[in-house]
C-alpha cells in the first residue's frame, strides 16, 4: 500500500489526510492549520514573462517599456531578458511589482493581461541571479582549460 502526501483545496486552513475518512466524502480528514503564523519565504526571484492581450498591433514593446518603468521605480534588482524580466527581492515586494505592472498595462488601455511566472527562494545561502548564472558560466569556463 502506498500513502499519498497531504494536500490542500483552495485557500482552505486545512490539510486533508487522504487515509481517514471525512465528512467530505473525499476519504479524508480536515486538521486545523493556523495559516496566518507560516511565514513567507524572506527573498526570492521571480523570472515572469508579462502578455499584454487585444492590443492592436503584435509589438507589445511600448507595454514591456512601461513594465521596466515600474521595475526601475520599485528600486529592486531587475534584469530584463528577451522572453521575460527576473526580479528579485523581499516576496512581498516582488509580487506587489508584478502586481503593479499589471495595474500600470492595464492604465495604457490593455484590457488584459496574462503573465506566467516561475518563482524560486532558498533558506541554505543569499544567491542572486548574477550568482546562479556566473556559477554555470564558471563551470563552462572550467571546461576550456
Amino acid at each position: 500500500m502506498f500513502r499519498l502526501a497531504p494536500r490542500t483545496y483552495g485557500a482552505s486552513r486545512h490539510i486533508l489526510h487522504p487515509q481517514i475518512s471525512s465528512r467530505r466524502g473525499f476519504g479524508a480528514t480536515a486538521i486545523a492549520m493556523d495559516y496566518a503564523s507560516i511565514p513567507t519565504p524572506a527573498s526570492c526571484y521571480a523570472d515572469f514573462c508579462l502578455i499584454p492581450i487585444g492590443t492592436n498591433t503584435v509589438s507589445v514593446a511600448e507595454e514591456i517599456a512601461q513594465v521596466q518603468r515600474v521595475l526601475k521605480a520599485s528600486g529592486l534588482k531587475y534584469t530584463m531578458h528577451s522572453a521575460g524580466t527576473t526580479v528579485e527581492g523581499n516576496w512581498e515586494e516582488v509580487m506587489t511589482v508584478i502586481g503593479k505592472a499589471h495595474s500600470a498595462v492595464h492604465e495604457k488601455g490593455v484590457v488584459r493581461v496574462q503573465s506566467s511566472m516561475r518563482v524560486g527562494s532558498r533558506t541554505d545561502k543569499k544567491q542572486t541571479a548574477e550568482d546562479k548564472v556566473k556559477r554555470v558560466e564558471d563551470l563552462l569556463d572550467a571546461d576550456t582549460k
